[in-house]
């Protein structure tokens, strides 16, 4: 796991770090055995902060087109020549300034935590010449599958296993390439690939490299689509099947649209997200349910899960609610020309099916409903589904997630990238039932009672700040 701030982008300006829980049950869960655990975090980098770069993104006219890092980080270190660089501060003669580097004992298994916590690139990770087994997505243990190169999208979380071998060489080059075909333009200053260096040792060299090793790449293509590594080949440990079927299905639809003063948004359906800072989604459910307001009562509602638009207000905050266990599907529908790695807070989801176009269904015309979509539900695997909690949609593609509604609050799901920026968020509300008998302690009103200008401090800008501009 990884904890990340969420205000703003200021994960983009390297407020993250990871967070490691060994299961009591770990050594049956890892299926291979490994001598020693190391994290590898990879992150885009940008050479200026996230709120100058946020108001540029969200202006006029920008049509979604996303900032382009400068380069990339591997646990926050790259190496650049200052030289390409005459427009910034740029200083590499220092002592510390070093390639990223993994000292490993030979002939052992070691685990590799790779995180991705970076604000919009995805990543192809490889060690020259080392197979990587994957055993691990999102926290859930999975039986080992090996790749030669690993994608992973902002968010996401693989450990792998990597053995190292008897060889006549004994330094290695490390790389993670984002993948640029994903941009939505050039950055003539981007280095687009980060390299560090792995050494067999026995004895842990504190010194960083400074120069990288002659290593064989693997002969295969270079991938240019942003998409998930293969959902349908990684098999968790323990077999758990999905439930039979939903309570509800949730239909969201995930795109950008221009509206007003050529302000281009992200939503879905016909909701783009904006946070009231001073009166929290959680704050206003626990108040109200409390206070008997019908805006609440399920009863006003033909169904135990149900978009709340009495509550709240539809066009910048899309709430589904619900009460008891239920299991909610979400369905969601990529009509934009970029990928988007969704991610579920609070909650692990079972990945059932992601494709590109349009999800099968036996009516273009007719609803995104369990009926018409008859022909995906009969074609679902349910006994042993990934589970995880960010998934990628691809371009114009399409997934379909379930999840057990069983931990009362207020849990977010969006995008993990700019797009959250932009409004491409939602939350659920759930088990009402059990939040009746929540409370809100003095210490946390107190917070929200501040000033607003101050809560808002390190978010991102307004709509209001370019109706003059535009």
């Amino acid at each position: 796991y990884w904890y990340h701030a969420h205000q703003g982008l200021q994960t983009s300006d390297g407020l993250v770090g990871p967070l490691i829980i060994h299961s009591r049950d770990e050594r049956n869960l890892q299926q291979i055995q490994y001598a020693s655990d190391r994290v590898i975090m990879l992150s885009d980098h940008y050479h200026d902060l996230s709120g100058a770069l946020a108001r540029k993104y969200l202006a006029p006219d920008m049509e979604n087109a996303e900032p382009v890092p400068d380069g990339a980080l591997m646990n926050g270190r790259a190496i650049r020549n200052c030289d390409n660089l005459p427009h910034r501060r740029c200083d590499n003669t220092t002592s510390n300034v070093g390639l990223p580097t993994f000292d490993l004992e030979p002939k052992r298994h070691h685990r590799l935590r790779i995180i991705n916590v970076g604000a919009f690139a995805e990543f192809q990770f490889q060690i020259d010449e080392h197979e990587l087994a994957v055993t691990e997505v999102d926290g859930t243990d999975v039986r080992p599958i090996s790749y030669h190169r690993l994608n992973i999208n902002p968010a996401q979380r693989y450990s792998v296993i990597v053995h190292t071998k008897s060889r006549e060489k004994t330094n290695f080059r490390v790389r993670a390439r984002m993948i640029t075909h994903c941009f939505a333009e050039k950055n003539p200053y981007m280095v687009a690939t980060v390299e560090g260096v792995l050494r067999h040792s026995s004895i842990p060299n504190h010194e960083l490299a400074t120069e990288l090793p002659e290593t064989i790449d693997w002969d295969e293509a270079i991938g240019l689509e942003c998409k998930d590594l293969n959902t349908t080949e990684l098999a968790p440990v323990p077999v758990i099947a999905a439930p039979a079927k939903p309570d509800s299905l949730v239909y969201l639809r995930s795109n950008f649209e221009i509206g007003a003063y050529r302000l281009s948004r992200g939503k879905f359906n016909t909701s783009s997200w904006h946070a009231d800072v001073q009166n929290p989604t959680l704050f206003r459910a626990i108040d109200g349910l409390q206070a008997s307001n019908t805006s609440f009562d399920e009863a006003q509602s033909d169904r135990s899960v149900f978009v709340n638009d009495r509550a709240f207000y539809q066009p910048t905050e899309l709430v589904v609610q619900s009460s008891g266990i239920k299991t909610i599907d979400i369905l969601i529908s990529n009509f934009d020309d970029g990928n988007h790695p969704y991610h579920l807070h609070g909650y692990k989801f079972w990945v059932l099916a992601q494709g590109h176009g349009y999800p099968p269904r036996k009516s273009l015309d007719g609803p995104m409903d369990l009926d018409n979509l008859s022909p995906l539900y009969d074609s679902l695997d349910l006994s042993n589904p990934l589970r995880r909690d960010t998934a990628s949609i691809e371009a114009f593609g399409w997934a379909l997630i379930r999840f057990v509604a069983d931990s009362a609050g207020a849990w977010a799901f969006h995008c993990h990238t700019w797009h959250t920026e932009a409004g491409l968020l939602m939350q659920f509300l759930t088990r009402t039932d059990l939040l009746v008998d929540s409370e809100i302690s003095e210490a946390h009103r107190g917070l929200c009672m501040a000033d607003r200008l101050d809560l808002e401090r390190g978010m991102g800008p307004k709509d209001e700040i370019y109706y003059d501009e535009a």
